[in-house]
């Protein structure tokens, strides 16, 4: 039998500027164990995984030791690494945001070469492993496809190939389930399936009890940096979690409603009165690189609606949002009405009235600013600030930062915040220019329970106000109370559905 790495851990910190984000971990992994990490955002999961990645170092204190041994044998960090494969959001983010627009079949080979380019072509041998790879995660006819062109779950998918094609005896999943539908939930659980039993450990990251892995048998938790316990994962803990979580829906979803199509003449709110439009869509239809994502489409927005938008992964939803904020345009022949913005006005006016949180603005938000600039940004709805800030903006974004709690970090950089962390201060950055209209992608996503709940109250407040709400998700339990409308967008056509209910 062949050994495999085991990994501990003995009184290890890591410090972060003027902050301990781990403080005296001792911890003891042994091969085959397959592992949940839980605790809140900014909790220091991530730097425990990338600390065992050997992608982190400790703080020197005198008394830290991390070991690495196969069998009996103690190794190096190199040979160690070779063994341990780390997927986070940061990976993904990081092909996205440098353009590193390889094709399925050459991502998979970085993971041979642990390289992030693929710098040589592929062997004989490597290419039997990539291939291998590619069937066992379902990626075959996707090897020539570019990764900017795959859906959100492809995407998933691809990094996880990239991942076994190493044969790692670790696999270190951080928040590996965020944003992805049921569909491939599943198939991702298919391929950790195979994992297990191929005798891989792993450590997965999660705030939901849905998003532990079929085959996880012990459960650590993590508390301001510290580690408060670890223990066989039984069926309470779990139960904690989907309470905390609040995994089932505000409402009781409607069986009998039948999903219908959107009409050519828009759909108009039920209960409230006709008044004006604030956007509406005329035959739209959508194309993302070439490819087709919408079509005819007429749909339109009116105050006192809130929509709900579901969908699978891939099925157009943060294109959707993206036409509607303007960062995407109709093909030639439709168009797109927003009131009080005549044809011809810059886009850059309407979007100082929309408020927009997505994944993928939390990609691009790498710039070199602190996390106070970053929320001041949303009044001027840029990336980064082109000029000082004023006294207002200061004292809107630190407003903003003491509701979400994050005041205390307002002079860091957002790439070095947790997931969940950097999600909230894009939400107070969308709420700094007091928007009209709230554009939200998976807004809850990375946010562990008592966020989840929090963010919940907040957006039910604000929909009693004048602000207009629509937001994309997966998990009908992450809308707040109060939704009007739903819209469910599935081969490239949009139908009017239960606002509760993702079916």
């Amino acid at each position: 039998m062949t050994a495999r790495l085991s990994m501990s851990l003995h009184a290890v910190s890591v410090r972060r500027g003027s902050r301990w984000a781990l403080r005296d971990i001792t911890l003891c992994l042994k091969a085959g164990e397959r592992w949940a990490l839980i605790g809140e955002n900014g909790s220091g999961k991530t730097q425990l995984l990338k600390l065992l990645a050997a992608d982190a170092w400790p703080t020197p204190t005198g008394r830290e030791r991390r070991i690495y041994r196969i069998g009996r044998r103690e190794v190096d960090l190199i040979e160690a690494k070779t063994r341990i494969a780390y997927i986070g959001g940061e990976l993904q983010d990081k092909y996205s945001r440098y353009g590193w627009d390889l094709a399925v079949r050459d991502l998979i080979a970085t993971g041979l070469h642990r390289t992030e380019l693929l710098l040589t072509p592929a062997t004989a041998a490597e290419r039997v492993k990539i291939e291998a790879a590619m069937r066992t995660s379902g990626l075959t006819a996707l090897a020539g496809r570019k990764f900017s062109s795959l859906s959100y779950g492809q995407k998933r998918l691809a990094l996880l190939a990239r991942a076994l094609a190493q044969a790692p005896d670790w696999l270190l999943l951080d928040e590996f389930y965020n944003g992805l539908d049921t569909r491939y939930r599943g198939r991702i659980d298919r391929v950790l399936e195979a994992a297990r039993a191929a005798g891989r450990s792993w450590i997965v990251t999660s705030h939901r009890s849905g998003d532990v892995p079929r085959g996880t048998r012990l459960v650590m938790e993590l508390r301001d940096g510290r580690l408060h316990s670890t223990e066989p994962l039984r069926r309470a803990k779990l139960a904690r979690l989907t309470r905390e979580a609040r995994e089932t829906a505000r409402r009781p979803v409607q069986r009998g409603m039948q999903s219908r199509p959107v009409a050519a003449g828009g759909a108009g709110a039920r209960g409230v009165p006709r008044r004006p439009p604030l956007l509406k869509l005329i035959r739209v239809n959508l194309y993302v690189g070439y490819r087709p994502v919408l079509r005819e489409l007429t749909w339109e927005l009116r105050e006192g609606q809130h929509w709900a938008v579901f969908g699978a992964n891939g099925s157009g939803k943060t294109s959707f949002l993206k036409l509607l904020y303007g960062d995407l345009a109709p093909a030639l022949g439709g168009r797109i009405e927003r009131r009080g913005y005549p044809a011809g006005t810059p886009i850059a006016e309407w979007k100082c009235q929309v408020g927009y949180v997505s994944p993928e603005l939390q990609t691009d938000y790498a710039v070199d600013v602190t996390v106070l600039d970053l929320v001041a940004s949303g009044r001027y709805a840029s990336i980064g600030l082109a000029d000082a800030l004023t006294a207002l903006d200061r004292r809107v974004a630190v407003r903003w930062l003491k509701f979400f709690r994050l005041l205390s970090i307002a002079g860091r950089r957002p790439r070095e915040l947790s997931y969940g962390q950097l999600r909230r201060a894009l939400i107070a950055r969308a709420l700094a220019g007091q928007p009209r209209v709230l554009l939200l992608d998976e807004p809850l996503t990375g946010l562990d329970p008592r966020q989840r709940a929090a963010i919940k109250r907040l957006l039910e407040r604000l929909m009693r106000t004048q602000l207009t709400l629509i937001i994309a998700v997966h998990h009908p339990e992450d809308l707040p109370r109060g939704m009007t409308h739903g819209l469910r967008l599935h081969k490239r056509r949009a139908y009017i559905t239960d606002c509760y209910s993702a079916n």
